[in-house]
Formats: structure tokens, sequence, C-alpha cells
């Protein structure tokens, strides 16, 4: 892993740095468990940069999970707008997150931390970013209703959280078993769905892992 050092960097370039350095720690360890120097010795700085830059531990934790966040989230909205519907819809959208992901799962793991601070700040960002997975996930399912002819509110919400569910342990799965690739694990999504679905058009997929 690069350090962030601290000279001859720019300062965007170095956030990032320790962002990926500090949620690495965070995911494996914990918000208690993880302490700010450990992280400046692995990022190779001083703990008083990360001060500088974060203004306290619970700061950086913040700054990693609004990081990991907006990479989520946004890959799932972004992948949402190309207009798929159904499990094509989830293939696809898995895809782009073990793409994204490849590398980094912590990001994952951190949206997903049960230890993370009970404080307001943490709790609302927390709050923000599952909020959006949870509205394309349910908008796919009321698409995917939709052209079923079903309109019952009750069926929606018990497939949007049987939906949501599916989507998370895949992936949680994937975190689990580090030496599956994000084709093999794409490949995997599609096999388990068509047992479910039947056959899907998997050719007409802009996927990235093909």
């Amino acid at each position: 892993m690069a350090k962030a050092g601290t000279k001859g960097v720019a300062r965007a370039h170095r956030e990032r740095q320790i962002l990926d350095i500090a949620g690495r720690a965070f995911a494996e360890h914990g918000y208690a468990g993880t302490s700010l120097a450990g992280i400046a010795a692995d990022a190779g700085i001083s703990k008083p940069l990360i001060y500088n830059y974060f203004g306290s531990k619970e700061g950086l934790y913040s700054a990693c999970l609004t990081h990991a966040g907006e990479t989520v989230a946004g890959v799932i909205e972004r992948t949402d707008q190309l207009g798929y519907v159904g499990p094509e819809q989830a293939v696809l959208s898995l895809d782009r997150i073990f793409t994204t992901l490849h590398g980094q799962t912590w990001m994952w793991r951190l949206l997903h931390d049960p230890t993370r601070p009970a404080t307001p700040e943490i709790a609302d960002t927390h709050v923000h970013y599952q909020q959006r997975m949870h509205t394309v996930g349910a908008q796919g399912v009321a698409d995917m209703l939709r052209k079923a002819d079903n309109h019952d509110p009750l069926d929606a919400s018990a497939l949007t959280a049987a939906w949501v569910n599916v989507f998370d342990a895949l992936v949680t799965w994937w975190t689990e078993h580090p030496g599956e690739t994000p084709q093999a694990m794409t490949e995997r999504a599609a096999r388990l769905f068509t047992v479910v679905f039947g056959p899907l058009d998997l050719d007409a997929l802009p996927l990235t892992t093909r």
C-alpha cells in the first residue's frame, strides 16, 4: 500500500490516500479498535497532520464513511439511470459494484459497520447513503412489478425488502471471499438469478467484467 507521505503531494491526493488507509483500518478493526497513531504510521505522516485535515478521529471516520457512501451509492444510482429492469438491472448493478470495489471492499464493510460511533453526524451520514441506495432498489422493484401489472403497495414493500437483502448478502459474501474476482462474482450472480427468474439476456448488458 502506498504511503501518503508529507511532501510533494497535493492535499486532495494526500487526503484520498489517508482515507483509503484509514478506511481499511476502520473496516478491519472497528472504530474503537483503530488508533490515529496507527493510521499515521501506516500512512507515513504525522498524527497532527490527520488532526489538521480531519479535526478528530470521528471526523476522519465520517470522511471515510462519506467517501465510501458517495462511491457505492453513486455506482448504484448511475447504473439505475441506464434503464434496465428486473434481474438484468440487479446483475448489472452488482457487476458495477464488484468492479468499483475490487481492491477496496473496505467501503462496503464500513457502510455496514455495526461498531460505528453512535453520534448524530455519523448516524445521519449513514442513514443518508442507506436511503439513497434503498430508493434505487425500491424504484427497481416498482418498475418490475409495474411490468407484471402488479400495483399492490404491500407486495412492493415485501419484494423491496427481499431484493435489498439479496443484493446486500451477495456483496457481503464477496467481501468475505477475497479470492473471488469481480468477473467470477458477476457470473455467479447471473447463474443464481437465472435459477430463480429463468434465462436472462446477459448479452444485451454492458457488463464491465465481460
